[in-house]
């Protein structure tokens, strides 16, 4: 990946892994935005976007991401926060229609056409698979390592924190197979497959940077 031309870096995570903190703490490094699941699901209801109010957009002689992100304040959207805790308990994946697949994907690569950017999660890996200039991360980590990040960031029991990240595994590759064909395990969907255990957040950013070079 070339970070001298417009580039888009993806990484899928497992829970406790800090695999988005680390996608913040890059894009920040990078100068560049950073998109998660929260943002783009809060981009979606805010703005009652579909498929079809895309591709009106698109039909526009210019670009439509560049006209609708002029007025969009990106920062008064869902915080990711609570947009995170909140997937613990309700699940939202499992909500996920074929038409909502087909909006957030439409909106991903409007960004991506446009910009340089750090998204995370939302299948980034395969609907930016085409880019010229692309960067597919997979962050992972060890259970008691996912286990003691959970309970320290969500407060939560190691009982409930197991059950947790048990539940969320199965639905996002349950997610990614369902929109994807593949498997979000399987490391040919990626450049650079990382372990999160035994390193700090700012680590990992340093070794994908270094990486990146």
């Amino acid at each position: 990946m070339n970070k001298n031309e417009k580039f888009v870096i993806t990484i899928n995570r497992e829970l406790g892994s800090g695999g988005r903190t680390v996608g913040q703490k890059v894009a920040e490094r990078l100068g560049v935005p950073f998109y998660d699941k929260a943002l783009i699901k809060s981009l979606t209801e805010k703005y009652n976007l579909s498929v079809e109010e895309i591709e009106r957009l698109k039909g526009r002689d210019h670009s439509w991401w560049a006209d609708f992100k002029r007025v969009v304040r990106l920062g008064q959207t869902t915080s990711s926060s609570q947009f995170y805790k909140m997937s613990m308990g309700d699940e939202p994946d499992l909500l996920t229609t074929d038409d909502i697949f087909r909006t957030e994907k439409e909106i991903l690569k409007g960004i991506v056409a446009e910009e340089s950017c750090v998204i995370a999660g939302r299948s980034g890996f395969f609907i930016t698979k085409d880019c010229p200039n692309r960067l597919s991360i997979l962050i992972q980590a060890s259970l008691p390592h996912r286990i003691e990040r959970v309970v320290r960031k969500q407060g939560l029991s190691r009982k409930e924190a197991e059950e947790a990240i048990r539940r969320v595994d199965k639905m996002r590759e349950n997610y990614v197979k369902k929109y994807t064909g593949t498997s979000r395990y399987d490391t040919r969907n990626y450049d650079l497959v990382i372990s999160a255990d035994g390193k700090s957040e700012d680590e990992l950013a340093d070794l994908i940077l270094k990486y990146i070079g």
